[in-house]
């Protein structure tokens, strides 16, 4: 190859475009990362510091890292590299290597007034040196740099350098820090981004490509012949950041943003209201490129046939013929927000105006992870924080949870040094400021407060029962584990194999055996949410309301998978259709119907489990016993010996029993006994204890006594407690559920257990 080939290659090597870095990297402001073959041919190698040229003749200089997962015409760069260059995503920039970077003398930097407000004290100490050591950053005149310490971002700006321009910062540089904080300029605030938006990475690259492609180049859809995209509608619940991609969206494209929230438009007189619209939309087409943002849509555009408002209907009226007069090229998009998409005039919702409908859903563990990364850059976090661990203990939070729970977080740890602060100093000295981390104790401590602000009206909880609470029943728990913890926690192995996981299981059999410690048990195993549903609430006496509740709890448990809907009396609801008299019109039929439809409509991506418990399966609807409905039908029998002892050990685990107490012969004199009776037996063995004990305290009061030995449950407390104990079930019904459960058996059987294949 030639000098001149080689020239020109590495003349179009150094043009690239910019795009985000991935998460880990997202928020190093002075690196970028580039393809190994991009460097190769710049002549650049890993931690090599190069100068990149931006927009108005703007630049600046970075540590270049080797990233293999970048394009090799791209540079990956942090909203701080690119506040500095003065370029958005997908804007060109030019990569020059610095082989001969000085290393500087000594640096002046000077902190923002707008981000040292209530600080006081050592900023050297407490932000730049921690910033500075051991780190060797190349610094450029007039550039900023966020440094996070103290709980706290505080802004710095390069004002001097020596030698002048840029220069590599080592520990031999003098750092001053003298002087009164600058004003920010216009140009120098960092307006959010796409790197600040997590968990709709999917969604965010859909409308990137109806907003961003015909504002940025409108000639390949006119090449093309097609119209662009003029509307598109965010939906989803609220708190996922449908407010927050339509500011990032008209920062990163660099164009006017005008924001409309519904009743700022409406107006008591007559044609004000459509006047504001049409103003609105005149102004965004003489700023074009504009966007124009709808939030809460339903409000101003809700359906025309259900309001009876005649203002609401001029206004849908007027937006519709609005959206249809956008001139093809006029570089107006409107996105409308909303989480009631059903609530808008179907009119909207057609090519044309809406052209796309995006759902902007309750992020997975990894969206997770990438949202509580982007709400804890600024936070200053300690070694032990383990934010995966976070991220899969916070099933159905959406990003405004996330913040949420950070914030608790944070103040969890201001709350422990109220005792060295003083509030009514007017300022806090930067030395406390700098004491101060987020632990993994305060994420623990605000995850037990946190609750899905989507399920808030719905009890939702991830229980605190374990195995070890559930004594015996090991192949009713193996069961479970398969139907419910391995889809949740292996669904590669689901998906090698071709099976769908199951939709839900039936735990029937006597009353007191366990089978509502056994759905909370499984829930906290495979760490999903638990929502309780007692059969009754669901009914009410309006007519179709009832339908309506079952459709919100299985809309609400998809948001917050993965969950499990755990109805505990299921016969209440579940009772044969047709043979209810008198029952509200049917109201119980029709819940069944609606529970029949949605088990049936769940989607096999939303791992949601149906767990029902009853005593009375011979009532229940064979519809919902069929295989796809309610796969499994597990029996929990009165506990054996051996489950009996298991009971008696678990109930006990945590009292102390004395040695002489022999479990073993309980568990041998309890036969027919059911897991709530054992649990009276051992609850009323503690009463009596705790009774004696007292006893003895009000006769030591104000007498000198030695101490008789240590407080504990004795054998004649247990042999007081076994005079009153009970069986709950009879030997009839006992027989009953047997007979029940062997006829289910022979019903469901394959007819002979000796079917081979031909060899």
């Amino acid at each position: 190859m030639s000098t001149d080939e080689i020239n020109k290659k590495k003349k179009a090597a150094n043009r690239l475009v910019v795009d985000e870095p991935p998460t880990a990297g997202a928020h190093d402001n002075t690196s970028v990362f580039l393809h190994p073959s991009t460097m190769e041919q710049l002549d650049i190698f890993h931690g090599d510091t190069i100068l990149i040229k931006g927009k108005r003749r703007r630049d600046t200089v970075c540590v270049a890292l080797s990233d293999p997962s970048c394009d090799e015409h791209k540079i990956l760069m942090s909203g701080v590299v690119r506040l500095n260059l003065r370029v958005k995503l997908s804007d060109m920039v030019t990569v020059h290597s610095c082989p001969a970077m000085p290393y500087g003398r000594r640096i002046h930097v000077l902190p923002f007034d707008d981000s040292v407000e209530g600080i006081t004290g050592d900023l050297f100490g407490a932000y730049l040196k921690p910033y500075f050591q051991d780190s060797f950053r190349p610094v450029r005149m007039g550039d900023v740099f966020p440094v996070v310490g103290g709980m706290r971002s505080v802004d710095f700006k390069v004002m001097e350098t020596d030698p002048p321009e840029f220069c590599i910062v080592s520990p031999e540089t003098e750092i001053y820090c003298d002087g009164e904080p600058v004003k920010r300029e216009d140009e120098e605030k960092s307006d959010i981004g796409y790197e600040d938006i997590g968990g709709v990475r999917k969604q965010l690259a859909l409308i990137r490509e109806a907003v961003e492609l015909p504002m940025r180049h409108p000639e390949l859809f006119k090449a093309i012949g097609v119209k662009p995209p003029r509307g598109i509608l965010l939906y989803g619940p609220p708190g996922t950041g449908k407010t927050l991609i339509a500011r990032a969206i008209a920062s990163e494209t660099g164009a006017a943003f005008f924001c409309v929230n519904g009743p700022e438009i409406m107006s008591k007189m007559s044609g004000e209201s459509e006047k504001n619209l049409r103003d609105l939309f005149e102004q965004a087409e003489a700023k074009a490129p504009s966007i124009i943002f709808m939030d809460e849509i339903d409000s101003i555009a809700p359906n025309r046939e259900k309001t009876n408002g005649e203002v609401e209907r001029r206004v849908v009226a007027q937006l519709l013929t609005l959206m249809d007069g956008l001139k093809s090229r006029a570089n107006v998009v409107v996105l409308g927000a909303t989480n009631r998409p059903n609530s808008i005039d179907p009119a909207l919702r057609r090519f044309g105006r809406f052209d796309r409908e995006i759902d902007i859903g309750v992020p997975d563990e990894t969206g997770r992870l990438e949202i509580l990364r982007i709400h804890t850059k600024n936070m200053k976090l300690s070694d032990d924080v383990d934010l995966e661990k976070v991220a899969r203990e916070t099933q159905g939070h959406v990003g405004a949870d996330l913040a949420a729970l950070c914030t608790e977080a944070a103040l969890q740890c201001v709350r422990e040094k109220m005792d060295i602060i003083d509030i009514e100093d007017e300022s806090i000295d930067a030395e406390i400021l700098n004491s101060m981390f987020v632990t993994n104790h305060h994420f623990a401590i605000s995850l037990t407060t946190s609750n899905p602000s989507a399920l808030r009206e719905t009890k939702v909880e991830v229980p605190n029962v374990t195995w070890d609470d559930v004594g015996g029943l090991e192949r009713v728990k193996t069961e479970l584990q398969e139907t419910v913890q391995y889809p949740v926690e292996h669904p590669e192995m689901f998906e090698k194999y071709g099976l769908s996981p199951s939709r839900g299981v039936l735990l029937y059999g006597p009353p007191g055996c366990g089978k509502t410690l056994l759905a909370k048990a499984i829930a906290n195993e495979c760490q999903a949410n638990f929502i309780s549903v007692k059969g009754p609430e669901l009914l009410t006496m309006w007519f179709g309301e009832s339908e309506a509740n079952v459709r919100d709890l299985f809309d609400k448990a998809r948001q917050s998978a993965p969950c499990v809907l755990f109805f505990d009396e299921l016969d209440s609801i579940a009772v044969q259709r047709g043979g209810s008299q008198g029952d509200a019109g049917g109201a119980g039929d029709r819940v069944l119907n609606q529970l029949l439809t949605e088990m049936d409509g769940m989607s096999a991506k939303k791992t949601v489990f149906v767990i029902g418990a009853t005593n009375r399966p011979d009532i229940i609807d064979p519809a919902l016993l069929r295989p796809g409905r309610l796969d499994q039908l597990i029996f929990i029998p009165i506990p054996d010996e051996k489950s009996r002892l298991q009971i008696f050990k678990s109930c006990l685990r945590k009292s102390p029993v004395s040695r002489r107490v022999d479990l073993e012969a309980l568990a041998r004199m309890t036969a027919g006994f059911s897991g709530a009776d054992i649990t009276e037996i051992c609850q009323r063995a503690c009463k009596y204890a705790i009774r004696e004990e007292i006893e003895k305290d009000i006769a030591r009061n104000g007498m000198e006594v030695e101490e008789e030995g240590v407080a504990e449950i004795k054998v004649e407390h247990f042999e007081e407690s076994m005079k009153h104990a009970r069986k709950s079930i009879s030997v009839k019904d006992m027989l009953k559920y047997l007979s029940f459960a062997n006829s289910l058996q022979q019903s469901r059987g394959f007819g002979s257990s000796e079917f081979k294949f031909n060899k």
